[in-house]
């Protein structure tokens, strides 16, 4: 199998040269080149339009990490763009008081998940867990936290402790997705002082396979939150929205206090919501401080109602589940077919490819080369992160991807 064409990143990387000497490290955060594959990557897009994007060296790529997430409908949305503009050149946005788009996106969130009763709105994934954190220890007069999955960059939780006193995270405990035996025995340990359980429902841990939820694990946590006194939260940034409009907790039907959402509620604005039940939520009001200048903004609101609109007037996520089971049939189809130690994990709307560890490290090999074919064909998937289906993702796109699948798989199998 012959291997595919090297892209053409130059613009890319002299932009980087540049940004190295403006931003630190050039780029942060997750968008590193070495979150991906350096070389092989482009580091700056230009546009997006759909499920595609053009980089700075008009490489064109069908996306499928859509934003890390919050794109559920596509680039450019034009509805959702169009309903924004009116809102920037007929009202504003930016106020010292409260527009009353608050009020309605509160409303139809409590319509739609399950855990809703009041809500609060604020910007980024981080913003809301960490505030989800302050009421559920504010309304409990507790300090301990159990915590399972990714919740942002904030000191309580975030990986690398770089800069951070080991006292801001020193009552926070991890336990691993679908391990209840780990939880109880953590509870039996810290039970009554713990403030909150947050962890995500469904099981999507950086970097390694995904997980559902083994039978009785959610029901089993509920319990051992009840059994404490410690408020659940689930962290349903990637889940809420996209997995059904209830989020996982309605997928699966386990409830928690409070819940966290974001990414797809907006289609790529920047709004992010803690919601939970009257009783808990009523410390953000009264025992503690949240604000931010930009937290009302209503740009942003304006586009998570639209959204929503589309997300229920189109059966959007009726769609994207069932284009997405198709999808991922066919790729587990291609791995059967060549046998290199690839595995697929996750469900319809987010799926991951890895590969299984093996004692000589060739599956380190494996997962860059064939991470580097799908690139370089056109194919914009990360080999750390779990890729995604939005509504403008069509036939022709995905069996376009198969087709690019099939080739790496071939390639790789010849290699190694």
């Amino acid at each position: 199998m012959k291997e595919a064409a090297k892209l053409d990143i130059s613009k890319s990387l002299e932009l980087y040269d540049e940004a190295s000497g403006l931003v630190p490290g050039g780029v942060l955060g997750a968008r590193k080149p070495t979150d991906f594959i350096a070389g092989e990557y482009p580091i700056f897009i230009e546009s997006g339009k759909g499920c595609r994007l053009i980089d700075v060296d008009g490489n064109e790529f069908i996306d499928f990490l859509c934003g890390y997430g919050p794109i559920i409908l596509g680039y450019r949305e034009e509805e959702v763009d169009e309903a924004v503009y009116k809102q920037i050149k007929e009202k504003g946005f930016c106020f010292t008081l409260t527009q009353k788009y608050q009020n309605e996106l509160a409303k139809k969130i409590a319509e739609l998940v399950p855990s809703a009763e009041m809500s609060i709105f604020l910007k980024t994934g981080s913003d809301a867990t960490t505030a989800s954190i302050r009421i559920a220890r504010a309304h409990t007069n507790r300090l301990k936290v159990m915590r399972c999955g990714y919740h942002g960059w904030h000191d309580w939780c975030v990986e690398m402790k770089g800069g951070i006193p080991a006292k801001f995270y020193e009552d926070v405990y991890e336990f691993e997705y679908n391990n209840s035996d780990q939880l109880a025995e953590l509870m039996a340990e810290h039970g009554e002082q713990t403030a909150a359980i947050i962890m995500t429902p469904f099981g999507h841990p950086n970097h390694q396979k995904m997980q559902v939820p083994k039978p009785g694990f959610l029901e089993s946590v509920r319990e051992l939150a009840d059994k404490y006194g410690a408020i659940l939260i689930y962290d349903e940034i990637r889940t809420g929205f996209r997995l059904s409009l209830g989020g996982a907790q309605a997928l699966y039907g386990v409830y928690p206090d409070i819940s966290v959402l974001g990414k797809a509620i907006a289609n790529g604005y920047a709004i992010s919501v803690v919601t939970g039940k009257k009783d808990v939520m009523m410390a953000a009001a009264e025992k503690l401080f949240i604000s931010s200048t930009f937290f009302p903004n209503s740009e942003a609101f304006v586009a998570a109602l639209k959204t929503i609109e589309i997300l229920q007037r189109d059966n959007v996520l009726e769609d994207i589940w069932a284009k997405g089971k198709w999808f991922t049939e066919k790729i587990q189809a291609l791995l059967d077919k060549h046998d290199v130690g690839a595995e697929l994990t996750g469900i319809a709307p987010m799926f991951y490819i890895t590969f299984a560890k093996d004692e000589s490290g060739a599956y380190k090999g494996k997962r860059k080369d064939f991470y580097t074919q799908m690139i370089r064909k056109g194919f914009f998937f990360t080999p750390y992160h779990h890729a995604y289906i939005c509504y403008r993702h069509t036939e022709q796109d995905l069996n376009l991807a198969l087709t690019a699948i099939d080739e790496s798989l071939a390639f790789i199998k010849e290699k190694y």
